[in-house]
């Protein structure tokens, strides 16, 4: 593999993931992130010929992975809703340089593509659960889905070899009572459950600080029951703070972006389903690549607007957030550029 171009922005943070929304469709209707009542019947959701093709999505990668991506996510919507999706993950695992890839899923269309999945390219998946409560879990996905088709992905991603995290946004009111139980339940398993702080990601989700559950909090409500000792880190630019169970049972991670922000080591850009690139989860605006390779645009001209779009880069949101008016910015939805 050839020696990588270590791109870097303002701050001196290196580009090393890309998270590509392959579709901005997604078969439930969360609360926090495509609320129904938005997100109707009516709701103008991208025509097909507004999101990218296979060939424009490795094309972009490519020249991402060039300047020093070597991580990829597939995000949506709910990306398993991407016709032939396979086939993309095929594509990009023959991109040099790129040694990882990882998926973020609600987990009910797994039980009939994990093997497919692993098979193809796929090294990873992230599986949203808010809850193990039925009757809860339908009101936050919208949609009245209960649980066990969600564990039933989890496990079918398992037996085909995939590593597997649950994701849990914590909503103080709503399912605050489940991060014990859902401690419990995931406490000595293969997988590794993840608490998020609820976050103010687009500007559907009604979000307000008073809705927060700090990781303070999360973690004197398992350490009372299950005693935790913080854990190192893997790699720089990981999200998630890490703890241990003291007696050895596994661990767990916060995702903290509210209470303990993590922006001087972010290294994520975000390629959304309609081709823009983002370089911040909370922006309102992105950089077009889409029409700009549909204009001509040869493989070193992409490179060069990579480059040129990170090296530009000052976001430090979260950072921010608590500043007079960062939180009223206009943000991106979550439902064009994924988690």
């Amino acid at each position: 593999m050839k020696e990588k171009n270590r791109v870097t922005d303002r701050f001196q943070r290196p580009l090393q993931d890309l998270r590509i929304s392959v579709t901005d469709q997604c078969n439930f209707r969360c609360t926090y992130c495509m609320p129904k009542e938005i997100f109707g019947p009516d709701y103008p959701f991208l025509p097909q010929s507004e999101l990218l093709s296979f060939d424009e999505i490795e094309r972009i990668a490519s020249q991402f992975a060039r300047a020093g991506v070597e991580k990829i996510r597939i995000t949506g919507g709910e990306p398993l809703l991407r016709k032939g999706l396979p086939e993309l993950l095929k594509r990009l695992r023959s991109i040099d340089g790129i040694r990882d890839i990882a998926l973020t899923t609600n987990g009910v269309l797994l039980p009939r593509m994990a093997t497919e999945l692993k098979e193809s390219g796929m090294d990873r998946v992230t599986v949203s659960l808010d809850t193990l409560n039925d009757t809860l879990f339908g009101t936050i996905n919208g949609r009245g889905v209960g649980v066990d088709p969600v564990l039933r992905g989890i496990e079918a991603a398992h037996q085909a070899g995939l590593f597997v995290k649950i994701n849990m946004m914590v909503k103080k009111g709503i399912n605050d009572r489940e991060i014990l139980p859902m401690a419990r339940y995931f406490r000595n398993t293969p997988y590794v459950l993840r608490f998020i702080e609820y976050m103010d990601v687009g500007t559907s989700n009604g979000w307000n600080w008073d809705d927060v559950v700090s990781k303070d909090e999360i973690l004197s409500i398992i350490g009372d029951e299950f005693p935790l000792e913080m854990a190192g880190i893997n790699y720089y630019g990981e999200v998630a703070k890490r703890y241990r169970y003291k007696d050895g049972q596994g661990e767990i991670g916060i995702i903290s972006s509210i209470s303990d922000t993590f922006c001087s080591t972010c290294t994520r850009a975000r390629l959304s389903a309609d081709g823009k690139v983002y370089t911040c989860l909370f922006t309102g605006k992105g950089t077009d690549f889409k029409d700009f390779l549909r204009e001509g645009a040869s493989d070193d001209e992409l490179y060069m607007r990579v480059v040129e779009t990170w090296r530009d880069r000052s976001d430090r949101y979260s950072d921010e957030r608590r500043e007079q008016g960062a939180s009223e910015r206009k943000k991106i939805e979550m439902s064009y550029i994924g988690g």
